[in-house]
C-alpha cells in the first residue's frame, strides 16, 4: 500500500448531521456552521452502525500510520479536499527513570510535538482547513496563543486560503515569526487570547472572514479526537487508567472523550474509560475553580498569567463539555504553580532527555502532585500529553565557555568536576 493511500483513495463517509452540544438540536451537515443558535459548540455525528460495517481492526492495521487512517470517523468526504503536511501518528514515549523514581507502574507521554508545525494544534486545524476548502471559504481568522495560529497559517497557505491571526503581545517570538512566515498576516494585541477573540468575532460581519476560534466551528474537535483514536490503538485497543491533559480551550479533552464513545459504538473498545484530568496553571485555572465548586460553567479568570502560555485561556466556550467529561470519567481538575511547571520541565529533560513544552511539563507536575495527594495510584497506567515540542519556547541561556588558546584543565570534565 502506498505511503499516501489514506490521502488518495476514496473511502465511504458516514457523517449524518451536526448536533448542538448543549440542546441536542440537529443541524444539516455539509454546510458552513459556527456556533449553534444557542451559542454553543456543534458536534459532528456519524452513522456508527455504518462505520462498524465498513471498518475493521484488521483493515485499519494495513493502512499508513497517519491521522487520515481513520477516515470513516472523520468529516472530510472527498480526497480532493484533504489538506495535509504529513500528520504522522505520534509516539507514546515511556519515562522509565522517572517512573522508577516515583514508584509508578507505567508512565507514558504522548508526544504531540512530532506533528507538522510542532504541536497538537495541527490535528484540529488540518481538519478545519480541509473542511473550509470543501466549503470554498476564502478567508479565515482566529485568536491564538501561538501554536494554533502557526498550524492555521501553514494549512491555510497549503490550501490557498487567506488568514488573519491575532495573538497576545507577549506570545513567544518563534510563534509570531512562524505564523507570518507561513503566509498569514499576524497582529500582536495588547490583551489576552479572549480579547483577541473579540476582534475576530466582531470582524466576521465587517470583514467577512470565517471565525475558526476554538470550538466556534465543528471540525477542530474532529481532528483533535484522533488523539483518542490513536491512543486506544497504540495500547492494543485498550485505554489507560488516567489521562493528564493540559487544558485551555479543552478541544482535545472533549475530542478524546467523543472518540472513546465512538470506538465503543463500533465495537473497537469496551465500556471502560480513562479518568480524564484537566490540568491548568494556578495563574489561570477557571476549570479547576468550577470543578471544585460543582459548577457546569466556568466564569472568566481575571488577571490570567502563567509561563505555560498555551493554557492561558481565561474563559472557554466549551467549559461545560470539559467539566462533563471530567466528572463522567471520575477524573478531576488540578492546578499547578509556575515554579512546579518549570521544575517539572527541568526534571524530565535532565532525567529522561525529553524536552517537554511548558504545558506538557504542567501535566508531569500535576501527575506528581496527584501521586502525592493520593488522587492517582502508583499502580495506574498514566498518559501525559506533551502538546508541543519544547523547542518552540524560550530556553535558558548557557554561558559556559572554554578558551582554546590557554592550557586546558581536563579535570573539569571528569565526573567529579560536573
Amino acid at each position: 500500500m502506498r505511503f499516501d493511500s489514506n490521502l488518495t483513495v476514496e473511502r465511504p463517509t458516514f457523517v449524518t448531521h451536526l448536533e448542538c452540544a448543549y440542546t441536542g438540536e440537529r443541524y444539516e451537515a455539509d454546510t458552513v456552521h459556527n456556533l449553534s443558535p444557542a451559542g454553543k459548540p456543534l458536534l459532528v455525528r456519524y452513522d456508527l452502525n455504518g462505520v462498524k460495517q465498513a471498518l475493521t481492526k484488521s483493515s485499519l492495521s494495513e493502512r499508513p500510520q497517519d491521522l487520515w487512517r481513520y477516515r470513516e470517523l472523520l468529516p472530510v468526504r472527498k480526497v480532493e479536499d484533504i489538506v495535509s503536511l504529513g500528520e504522522a501518528v505520534t509516539p507514546l514515549v515511556p519515562l522509565p527513570r522517572l517512573g522508577r523514581k516515583l514508584g509508578a507502574a507505567e508512565l507514558l507521554v504522548k508526544d504531540e510535538g512530532r506533528l507538522p508545525t510542532g504541536s497538537f494544534k495541527a490535528r484540529g486545524l488540518v481538519m478545519a482547513v480541509s473542511m473550509a476548502k470543501s466549503f470554498g471559504i476564502k478567508h479565515m481568522a482566529m485568536p491564538t496563543n501561538g501554536n494554533a495560529g502557526a498550524a492555521l497559517a501553514a494549512y491555510a497557505t497549503r490550501a490557498g486560503i487567506r488568514t488573519t491571526i491575532f495573538c497576545p503581545a507577549d506570545t513567544p517570538e518563534v510563534n509570531v515569526s512562524e505564523i507570518e512566515l507561513q503566509g498569514a498576516t499576524v497582529y500582536r494585541v495588547n490583551g489576552l487570547i479572549d480579547d483577541c477573540g473579540k476582534i475576530v468575532g466582531e470582524g466576521k460581519a465587517k470583514v467577512g472572514w470565517f471565525d475558526v476560534s476554538t470550538l466556534k466551528e465543528p471540525y477542530r474537535i474532529e481532528g483533535k479526537k484522533t488523539m483518542g483514536l490513536e491512543l486506544a490503538e497504540q495500547l492494543g485497543w485498550e485505554v489507560p487508567d488516567v489521562i493528564f491533559y493540559p487544558t485551555g480551550g479543552g478541544t482535545g479533552l472533549i475530542g478524546m472523550w467523543k472518540a472513546f464513545d465512538e470506538l465503543e459504538a463500533i465495537g473497537f473498545i469496551g465500556s471502560r474509560r480513562p479518568r480524564m484530568v484537566a490540568v491548568q496553571a494556578a495563574g489561570c485555572a477557571p476549570m479547576v475553580r468550577a470543578w471544585e465548586q460543582g459548577e457546569e460553567h466556568a466564569p472568566r479568570w481575571e488577571d490570567a498569567h502563567t509561563i505555560a502560555s498555551g493554557i492561558r485561556v481565561p474563559q472557554a466556550v466549551g467549559d461545560f463539555l470539559i467539566l462533563r467529561a471530567v466528572r463522567a470519567s471520575g477524573g478531576f481538575a488540578i492546578a499547578v504553580p509556575d515554579d512546579a511547571i518549570q521544575a517539572a520541565l527541568n526534571e524530565v529533560a535532565r532525567e529522561e532527555g525529553f524536552l517537554l513544552c511548558p504545558e506538557g511539563a504542567a501535566t508531569y507536575a500535576a501527575y506528581r502532585q496527584a501521586l502525592t495527594d493520593g488522587r492517582v495510584g502508583k499502580e495506574e497506567r498514566a498518559v501525559l500529553f506533551n502538546c508541543a515540542t519544547g523547542l518552540k519556547y524560550p530556553l535558558p541561556p548557557i554561558h559556559r565557555t572554554l578558551d582554546r588558546t590557554q592550557p586546558i584543565d581536563y579535570s573539569l570534565f571528569e565526573e567529579s568536576g560536573r
